[in-house]
């Protein structure tokens, strides 16, 4: 099982697709994705922690080969999102887990966690926000589209999806570009080009601001449970910047904190340095 498999699951009607490796009797840590990735972003790590760890990472529903289910049967919202993945948790019987969190896949992870605080094992935030002071400057247009929710502020977001925008989040902060493989770029771009694609993402933009309404929510949750947490950051992440990272210790005293000199796609520079510090962090 060292190898990755490629599998699928139906999770109320919408077919989830999902990577696996590691043996299933070791100890699970559950991927989640970000934004305009999917679990192609792990491609890398997996084989690296599959000796130690058992790993699934499904592709959230309206990223990568998993469902994009229409619009009009389906609502992107988190709270939405964070119920699929949470009963594709049940459905393929993972009862408890480590979480791996990334961008958007902070709030959907959050959201199971506290819901369901006794599965939670540790949690891994990689570049993965729950508090306001870790959101920059670029959000300004997003948060000008929560409270002016125009069509003009809608459409004003479409220059974000577009193949150079989703180059240059993988590329900013980046001090050497070799190192950046353009497989992951590129395959993002050509998901966002799929029809209704450009909408799904914009309707998720919108409601992340139902995430900063929970924040209290999931800070909460962290100082009550006291989960253990690693917070490790590309501190030249153009959206999350370094003060999100550090705000866990403020729930969290133990809590530990890494940052990579990279930018918000980590894994695509550093991804031995992540896989080390996974190790370290989860082996007691």
């Amino acid at each position: 099982m060292d190898r990755v498999r490629y599998r699928r699951v139906t999770i109320d009607g919408n077919e989830i697709f999902y990577r696996e490796a590691g043996e299933p009797e070791k100890p699970t840590l559950l991927l989640l994705h970000g934004f305009p990735s999917s679990s192609h972003m792990f491609r890398e790590l997996m084989p690296l922690l599959a000796g130690r760890f058992h790993l699934v990472a499904p592709d959230i529903p309206g990223f990568g080969k998993s469902d994009m289910p229409v619009r009009s049967r389906f609502t992107y919202s988190f709270d939405n999102l964070s119920k699929v993945i949470d009963r594709f948790t049940e459905v393929i019987g993972l009862t408890q887990f480590a979480l791996y969190v990334f961008d958007i896949g902070a709030p959907i992870g959050l959201r199971i966690a506290m819901n369901h605080p006794e599965r939670i094992i540790a949690i891994i935030s990689q570049n993965g926000n729950a508090y306001e002071e870790g959101l920059s400057e670029v959000w300004d247009p997003i948060r000008r589209y929560w409270t002016e929710t125009t069509e003009a502020n809608r459409d004003a977001l479409r220059s974000i999806l577009t193949p150079e925008a989703i180059r240059w989040q993988y590329e900013h902060g980046v001090s050497d570009l070799t190192r950046i493989s353009p497989d992951g770029y590129t395959l993002d771009a050509w998901y966002m080009a799929r029809p209704e694609a450009q909408d799904v993402q914009l309707d998720i933009a919108l409601d992340y601001r139902t995430n900063l309404a929970l924040y209290p929510k999931f800070q909460e949750y962290l100082r009550v449970y006291q989960p253990k947490l690693l917070a490790i950051w590309g501190d030249k992440d153009p959206f999350f910047l370094p003060a999100g990272a550090e705000a866990y210790t403020r729930d969290l005293p133990a809590a530990q904190v890494q940052f990579l000199d990279t930018g918000h796609f980590a894994l695509e520079t550093h991804v031995q340095d992540v896989c080390d510090a996974i190790i370290e962090f989860l082996d007691d």
